[in-house]
């Protein structure tokens, strides 16, 4: 059997074997005895800010960075605190949630008292919040417990006077916030806010870039009538299976890219469309793997596909991962799939599928 050589071979992104192929890193534990500061609001020694912030820059996610911000900033109002952050997109919505709020505030579309969008102690925080907002929304504040709230400080994020929302703690307490406490929790905002709009820029270009994949594989499949639609479908298998073996949202964003764009090489036909696909990403490099996918995916795991006679784990994962899908869409079902594991698919994945919500 003819093999490809190991140097042109693309390495998986995360291999994986009977043992690991589900588990995930374990996440540390806070030592019992000790009090998780990011839950209490309370810190042990203190902190820097700035480790805190590198620690939010490693954070990918707006969420991610919300929650370190309203961690760090409860640590320096000091006392029993929970707290939320509201972003301001059109509408003001809760985008992250600290202390014992629960997560099924995140989304919520609300107004309150950081409208002004400059740092204030409100000596009553519920009251304004309940006040402005209808009692659909109401319902649900109080559900989550804000009605309990007997002091908030609200402080502005805001970069060269763009309002980019606000970070609001609450204390239960009627205990006031002192002036020093307040200022440096506004410094703070001001640290966090230039964060927030890169990843608000971000996010705006990946939803662009989504939107022109899509408008761009809608393009080439239009040709074909029979195709309309194929790569969403596969897309959403992919996606399916890329959560259930652990894949993280970074590698699922990748995984998506590989997906929508499988057959893009098509415009040019049938004929070599994977690799000519695959050259359609060179030059980008954070979609190097979604790249290595593309021309992948007609591999087959007993090393008889193409275009280099990979075979088993040699083959990259999203490939291995597009290859399922990408059967179980064109041939309509499990049952016709299965008899191609452990030939041309992988037969672990294809038995992960079939537990998997149809």
């Amino acid at each position: 059997m003819c093999r490809a050589d190991p140097a042109r071979r693309g390495a998986p992104p995360r291999a994986y074997t009977d043992r690991n192929v589900f588990r995930r890193p374990r996440t540390p534990q806070t030592p019992t005895g000790t009090p998780d500061p990011r839950k209490t609001g309370t810190s042990q020694e203190p902190l820097d800010p700035t480790r805190v912030l590198a620690d939010l820059v490693s954070r990918p996610t707006q969420e991610g960075v919300l929650e370190g911000a309203l961690s760090y900033a409860a640590t320096l109002m000091g006392g029993n605190v929970q707290g939320y952050a509201v972003v301001r997109r059109g509408q003001d919505r809760v985008a992250a949630v600290f202390g014992g709020y629960p997560k099924s505030l995140l989304g919520l579309a609300l107004t309150g008292p950081w409208g002004q969008m400059r740092s204030r102690v409100v000596p009553d925080g519920s009251r304004e919040l309940f006040d402005t907002n209808g009692p659909e929304i109401t319902a649900q504040l109080e559900q989550a417990g804000l009605r309990d709230a007997q002091i908030s400080l609200v402080v502005p994020l805001s970069v060269r006077g763009r309002h980019l929302g606000a970070l609001i703690l609450d204390r239960a307490s009627s205990d006031g916030v002192a002036p020093a406490a307040q200022e440096a929790v506004t410094k703070w905002a001001a640290a966090v806010a230039p964060i927030l709009s890169i990843l608000e820029s971000r996010e705006e270009w990946k939803q662009a870039a989504r939107q022109l994949t899509g408008a761009l594989v809608e393009a080439v499949e239009s040709q074909d009538f029979d195709s309309l639609g194929h790569a969403q479908a596969v897309t959403d298998v992919s996606l399916k299976l890329g959560r259930a073996v652990g894949l993280t949202d970074r590698e699922l964003e990748e995984l998506w890219f590989a997906s929508m764009l499988h057959d893009i090489g098509k415009i040019h036909g049938e004929q070599g469309h994977a690799q000519v696909g695959a050259n359609f990403l060179h030059g980008v490099p954070h979609l190097s793997e979604a790249q290595k996918a593309i021309r992948h995916h007609h591999e087959r795991v007993d090393g008889q596909g193409e275009p280099d006679r990979l075979g088993g784990e040699d083959i990259p994962l999203y490939a291995r991962i597009l290859a399922v899908a990408n059967a179980y869409v064109r041939l309509g079902g499990l049952d016709r799939l299965k008899p191609q594991a452990g030939k041309g698919l992988d037969a672990k994945l294809v038995g992960l599928l079939d537990k998997l919500p149809q």
